[in-house]
């Protein structure tokens, strides 16, 4: 029988920089590997997509793996984020953001497997997040999760949102040819 040793965000901000990224979940730490291009692609394509859109309607700020403590034993960098201007103004400019963004957005890879996603998912919306995306690359396919436990699949045609009215986005748009 193997036991987990599980860590508090104090022992996790501890751990000394190696180059790889880490990531604390109900206190285990998790590292995962440097993101492959693709994966930085479908990351820097859906920060494109939105930003222009979040700027325009000053609604905060997009950000690709920023941290954020949503407890004592969990500190998650979702590939991409949503973050409310309020948000924004109480977090510590040297420390992390609070609690999880609006929009957390996880791409499916090797090192992110979809157990861990659908727990990453739970703990985001259970610490503030609004929507939890999950895009897929391979089935070429976005999850959307909602807090009140509704989750939809969008495949094909336009991405939206309902905390951005009148942004969509062609599914096509967020993978790489």
């Amino acid at each position: 029988m193997s036991t987990r040793t599980l860590q508090t965000f104090e022992q996790f901000e501890k751990f000394q920089d190696d180059g790889m990224k880490h990531e604390l979940l109900q206190g285990e730490h998790i590292v995962l590997a440097p993101a492959k291009s693709r994966h930085s692609r479908i990351q820097q394509k859906i920060s494109d997509v939105l930003r222009p859109y979040i700027r325009q309607n000053g609604l905060g700020e997009v950000h690709i793996e920023a941290g954020f403590k949503l407890s004592s034993d969990t500190w998650l960098q979702p590939d991409v984020s949503f973050v409310r201007t309020a948000q924004i103004q109480a977090a510590d400019p040297d420390g992390y953001y609070k609690g999880a963004p609006a929009v957390a957005i996880e791409v499916v890879s090797e090192s992110n497997p979809p157990a861990r996603l659908e727990m990453k998912t739970k703990q985001y919306l259970a610490h503030g997040s609004e929507e939890v995306w999950i895009v897929d690359s391979k089935t070429r396919n976005v999850r959307l999760n909602y807090r009140d436990g509704r989750s939809k699949i969008v495949g094909e045609g336009e991405l939206r949102s309902d905390l951005f009215p009148g942004w969509s986005t062609s599914i096509d748009s967020l993978f790489p040819d």
